[in-house]
């Protein structure tokens, strides 16, 4: 791509001017556990709910060499490589890799737009007099990403959005590749269609029966058979086969909730249970908002019945909070309601979260603006900052409420 086509961050250039990044961390929840625990490589390895109602998460290369691929039923997963080494996901463990790896992204532009904890479409339009072309400053991303966390990511680069995602997962993985706006029929043309977006198991045989096996072929289609295929989204399609796609990368807004739930193998039927797991899911919330500075003013519990009833209770305070214990005891306060009219009824899923979030007031902050005390019981920040301290230290929950301790074990 040209240097000629710089442009301030503040306003996207001509989209055939653009350059775009799509960066797509490989196998990442399992490429964290190997490295992690050396003794896994070369392994299968598959992360994810070990319980019989378990899905997978992620699934390392060589396990997907036997079909194994993300939100396939562990069951399946277990017959298809028994042999695999199977383990549940530490999701502070990744959220934590995650805020790393995002951090290197802004080093090279504010157009950052997280699709999920490892990818992100990147507009490096604006950074190119600095940083040089797109296909270098592609490179400098996955060295700082390698060298920074030990892991490997593959990147897309292209004029638009669909074009760069495309060709991240060509050459998986550590894989980078360039499209350049000359050669897009020539990249696209060959590639089958169920690769485009929005062509789904029901509709890729309605083409193929009308001989519409890839791109190209559907790009140069009569207008009239498309349309009796695709209906009104048949131009639609047209443009995606054509490599057109004029939307801009949104930069990612400011967190407007935090939470964490959990669906149990075996529905839950004892309070005491109940409770420690509000209280783990607690701790989990609680702890992403100090680590994030911010306050929350509500908080959410989120509950489901075996028969997928769900429901959601939500209460608000005068000023927000990160304290642990004043987040639990609101959260529980709202559970025990909900028990009270359904006192037999067991428990499938359960979850806490908080919203109203605000960034943390600091050390001098006015009064009336600082953390307010729990509801019930004594302030539990100075508690919190050393239990954090110490997970910080040692690495994930090696210190935790008592209350947790009656959680039951083997759920996911």
């Amino acid at each position: 791509m040209s240097r000629d086509s710089e442009s301030t961050a503040d306003s996207p250039p001509a989209l055939s001017h653009r350059a775009i990044l799509h960066v797509d961390m490989d196998a990442f929840y399992a490429s964290v556990e190997e490295r992690d625990r050396p003794e896994l490589a070369g392994k299968p390895l598959v992360v994810g709910g070990l319980g019989p109602r378990g899905v997978v998460s992620t699934a390392n290369y060589a396990a997907r060499q036997f079909g194994v691929h993300s939100a396939m039923p562990m069951a399946r997963a277990r017959r298809l490589c028994p042999q695999a080494v199977y383990l549940r996901p530490r999701m502070d463990c990744y959220r934590e890799e995650s805020a790393r790896i995002f951090s290197l992204f802004r080093r090279y532009t504010p157009r950052v737009e997280g699709l999920s904890l490892d990818e992100a479409f990147l507009d490096v339009s604006g950074s190119l007099r600095l940083f040089g072309s797109a296909e270098a400053i592609a490179r400098r991303i996955k060295t700082d990403i390698h060298e920074t966390t030990g892991l490997t990511a593959s990147v897309g680069v292209a004029h638009n959005k669909f074009l760069a995602k495309l060709a991240s997962d060509l050459q998986k993985p550590d894989g980078l590749v360039c499209v350049p706006a000359d050669a897009v029929h020539g990249f696209l043309d060959p590639m089958p269609i169920r690769r485009l977006w929005g062509i789904g198991p029901r509709t890729e045989p309605k083409l193929k029966a009308q001989g519409l096996l890839t791109f190209g072929q559907l790009r140069r289609a009569d207008e009239a058979v498309l349309r009796s295929l695709l209906g009104k989204r048949a131009e639609h399609f047209r443009r995606l086969a054509s490599g057109e796609d004029d939307r801009e990368v949104v930069s990612d807004s400011p967190d407007k909730s935090i939470s964490h739930e959990v669906t149990f193998d075996t529905d839950l039927t004892e309070l005491q249970e109940m409770r420690a797991e509000l209280q783990h899911l607690t701790d989990l919330v609680a702890a992403r908002l100090r680590r994030r500075q911010l306050l929350a003013r509500t908080v959410v519990v989120k509950i489901r019945d075996p028969d997928f009833r769900t429901v959601t209770r939500s209460r608000s305070m005068p000023a927000g909070t990160d304290a642990t214990q004043t987040v639990y005891h609101l959260a529980r306060a709202l559970f025990d309601g909900w028990r009270k009219s359904h006192p037999s009824t067991p428990v499938r899923l359960l979850g806490v979260g908080v919203s109203g979030l605000d960034h943390h007031p600091g050390p001098d902050a006015e009064p009336g603006e600082t953390t307010p005390m729990p509801l019930d019981g004594p302030d539990s920040r100075p508690l919190d900052a050393l239990m954090d301290s110490i997970n910080r230290r040692y690495g994930g929950n090696k210190i935790v409420h008592g209350q947790t301790l009656r959680r039951r074990r083997g759920d996911s």
